[in-house]
């Protein structure tokens, strides 16, 4: 799942919503800085209303990922799309296929959300604009497994930014598809993605709901919240 997935059930939380966020932040900003749902636990008491609300939705994060991706419908999906992405990248050493038949689910999911709740991208955005970024990194840094100096500068970047508006149209899609190639060194895709990228989003508007059916009536209760892939 991606940020709005994570983050558009608790709109009414901005704490929470930050909370969500953090994993998918640390691992562009700082991916030697890890939240693991056991050390967390460890924390959760110490901390005051608001570090625990933003380490709540850390929790959450990680139990919403263990639930979507043993989902049925996302593994089908994922290797839908894997199959199409390796169609044309037929090199058998080329990763991208399975990476981008995982990632594109994820943030054409976010679209799907932001289509069907037109205020919603908005709306997450103003959530986000009320919680202070130094207060999410300290949260980060009393319950991770490293500190970071590099979080709080990337949230006001993130806000700023805005880009999850770009995932409504496949050609900027893409360009942010190749921003996340560059950053885990994998080569740049080309406009011959844009048919897998146009068929990824009709199959998401028929089972987006499904999809996120598989974690929308699930709350992570902190004392349930060690989840299988405790990362």
């Amino acid at each position: 799942m991606n940020y709005l997935a994570h983050g558009f059930r608790f709109l009414n939380s901005p704490l929470m919503v930050a909370g969500t966020a953090v994993p998918d932040w640390l691992s562009v900003v700082d991916r030697r800085v890890r939240v693991r749902s056991r050390r967390i636990l460890e924390h959760l008491d110490l901390l005051d209303v608001d570090l625990r609300t933003i380490v709540e939705g850390m929790l959450q994060h990680l139990h919403d990922d263990d639930l979507f991706h043993r989902s049925v419908r996302f593994v089908m999906l994922e290797s839908e799309l894997s199959s199409r992405f390796r169609r044309i990248m037929p090199d058998r050493f080329d990763h991208r296929p399975p990476f981008l038949g995982h990632i594109v689910i994820e943030l054409l999911l976010d679209d799907f959300i932001a289509q069907q709740m037109p205020e919603v991208l908005n709306n997450y955005y103003a959530a986000l604009s009320q919680v202070s970024p130094l207060q999410i990194q300290e949260a980060v840094n009393t319950v991770a497994t490293r500190t970071t100096n590099h979080l709080a500068g990337f949230v006001q970047q993130f806000r700023t930014a805005q880009f999850l508006f770009d995932y409504a149209d496949d050609t900027r899609l893409l360009g942010r598809l190749n921003q996340v190639m560059k950053r885990v060194t994998l080569p740049p895709l080309e406009a011959d993605c844009l048919p897998v990228l146009r068929d990824a989003r009709q199959l998401l508007a028929q089972h987006g709901e499904e999809l996120l059916d598989a974690v929308a009536s699930e709350v992570a209760e902190p004392e349930l919240s060690l989840v299988r892939n405790d990362c």
